[in-house]
């Protein structure tokens, strides 16, 4: 444990932002399930409807530093593009 004043601010700061980084990627990972689960479905409706709720929370991720920018642009792409191969 740290003994200065700054090194143990800088501990609790660390700890607080990987609390908020870690409730992200878990947001991220749990909104993408719901888009795999409605492709694996087959149910195109669904899909977009989900793709649409995890496309802006991906971008965020990214925008925050959770995941690196092409991760979340390939991430989006790859949905984005089984999302369109569902027939209906």
């Amino acid at each position: 444990m740290p003994n200065i004043d700054s090194a143990k601010k800088r501990v609790r700061q660390i700890a607080k932002r990987m609390a908020v980084n870690h409730a992200r990627k878990s947001r991220i990972r749990s909104i993408t399930r719901k888009v795999e689960e409605a492709i694996a479905t087959g149910d195109k409706s669904a899909a977009l409807a989900a793709l649409k709720a995890a496309e802006p929370e991906i971008m965020r991720g990214t925008s925050k530093g959770v995941l690196h920018k092409n991760t979340g642009s390939r991430k989006v792409s790859r949905l984005v593009k089984r999302a369109a191969k569902l027939p209906g």
